[in-house]
């Protein structure tokens, strides 16, 4: 059996979106699964979109999803010779023709269809015709000489037998009347000398998957096997659109997603085994296989994909959450976190990722270890701190002064007997001291912040408060 090579071909003209994402990974996910490898390639024929900046986001983007392709990336536009030189061998053949056709009888032929209701085709004028008729000083495009009869059919892994009637695919350009290549040509010669086995894509290019399995047998090249993945819409059911989450991937970085955890929602947004939900990479590529591939359009759901990030902040070891949140913690306040920091975060960090859905909700649950006194309140906070809330600090202040071993359970012990010899509950006892602490009435348990601040801020934090 042949390897399965696949391929990932974005054209560089914007950012590596959520779609995109999908698709590279089920392309990814199939080479791992079969053995394979997977190709990357960036088709930047179009010279006036296409941009190294551009470039750069895709491949930013797919080093941070975890999707590293197996060979040098290939150009396109590099290419564009070996392009030319399979049209000219269709030529050669008469399987390709010279087309004089003029802009303006290409525009009566699109107003022709368009008051006929049908789509637009070219309609062949040249196929027969000797050069010689040509206008003078006419520059030429050259066109494939479609089959006009029967019909072209694609055996898709997910589509199923999709059947095109060859008369209803006119003949397409191959090269510009410039001499460049187009993206059709482009694509068939490029997949053919990649050794691409699997073409894995969006079901938009179903039909460009008939004009290319057109080329690839007049080339006596064996197409590749398709598979046409639905589109994903909105929660709506709609296309997706930038309100609904068609964002680039950095986008979702800046959001305090988890690369892990993106990429096993994109792996079930569309595909499925079962009731798994929760897939690791390891899992993910074992069972992955184009059968799971469903046939309707999948819907994207924020909710979901917060939860999904949710259960992997829950279950990451408190080191990879502290290095994947100080980028977060470094913006906010300005500045490196110090060593000393970090450990102090690794040490709450257990408290903090129970309620965090995103690298965002941990940053600000973790704001509190950064904060230079006198601290700031919420406005909440400087509400619950009134005359009696700072009275009963200033109680809790002796006895916390008074514990000679600084621990959590110390001091749950020490605030938990004063509370009870108060006659008030915990919570009573708890929250201000949670607003002298933190400046908010939202923290980790009472017990960890004062444990992880340490003795000397703690103290000195709740004595500021009692002094304002």
């Amino acid at each position: 059996m042949a390897t399965v090579v696949t391929r990932f071909a974005p054209s560089p003209t914007g950012f590596l979106h959520i779609g995109g994402a999908r698709t590279a990974l089920f392309n990814w996910l199939y080479a791992r699964h079969m053995g394979g490898r997977f190709l990357l390639r960036i088709e930047d024929t179009d010279r006036a979109r296409s941009t190294p900046e551009a470039i750069d986001a895709i491949l930013k983007g797919l080093r941070w999803l975890g999707l590293h392709w197996d060979e040098e990336p290939v150009y396109q536009f590099a290419r564009r010779e070996r392009h030319a030189e399979v049209a000219q061998k269709l030529l050669g053949e008469g399987k390709a023709y010279y087309c004089y056709a003029t802009p303006e009888e290409l525009e009566e032929m699109r107003a022709k269809a368009r008051a006929e209701g049908r789509p637009m085709g070219y309609d062949g004028r040249w196929r027969d015709r000797d050069p010689s008729e040509a206008p003078p000083g006419a520059k030429p495009v050259v066109r494939f000489r479609s089959p006009d009869e029967g019909e072209t059919i694609i055996d898709d892994q997910v589509q199923g037998k999709v059947r095109f009637a060859n008369k209803q695919l006119d003949d397409m350009v191959l090269l510009r009347a410039d001499g460049t290549p187009t993206y059709m040509l482009s694509v068939v010669v490029d997949d053919h000398d990649m050794g691409i086995t699997h073409v894995i894509r969006g079901d938009d290019h179903l039909t460009n998957a008939a004009r290319q399995t057109q080329l690839f047998e007049a080339l006596g090249w064996k197409p590749p096997i398709f598979a046409h993945i639905p589109l994903i819409h909105g929660p709506d059911g709609k296309k997706l659109s930038k309100r609904h989450g068609a964002l680039g991937v950095e986008a979702y970085e800046k959001m305090g997603y988890l690369p892990e955890a993106l990429r096993n929602y994109l792996i079930r947004l569309g595909w499925g085994y079962g009731d798994h939900e929760i897939l690791p990479i390891e899992e993910a590529i074992r069972l992955f296989d184009l059968d799971g591939i469903g046939k309707g359009a999948a819907r994207f759901d924020f909710a979901k994909l917060s939860a999904f990030n949710g259960h992997y902040i829950r279950n990451s070891t408190d080191q990879h959450l502290v290095d994947s949140v100080c980028p977060f913690i470094e913006q906010k306040i300005g500045r490196a976190v110090r060593n000393d920091e970090r450990h102090r975060l690794a040490t709450v960090m257990h408290a903090l990722k129970l309620r965090a859905k995103t690298l965002l909700d941990l940053a600000d649950g973790a704001a509190f270890l950064f904060l230079e006194r006198p601290i700031e309140l919420t406005d909440k906070a400087a509400k619950l701190l009134d005359g009696e809330a700072r009275a009963l600090l200033g109680r809790v202040l002796k006895e916390l002064e008074a514990i000679s071993e600084w621990s959590v359970e110390a001091l749950e012990a020490k605030v938990k007997a004063f509370a009870e010899a108060e006659g008030l509950k915990l919570g009573t006892v708890a929250q201000p001291l949670r607003a002298a602490l933190t400046g908010t009435t939202v923290s980790p348990g009472i017990f960890d912040v004062l444990a992880v601040l340490g003795r000397e801020e703690s103290l000195a934090r709740i004595s500021d408060q009692i002094e304002t």
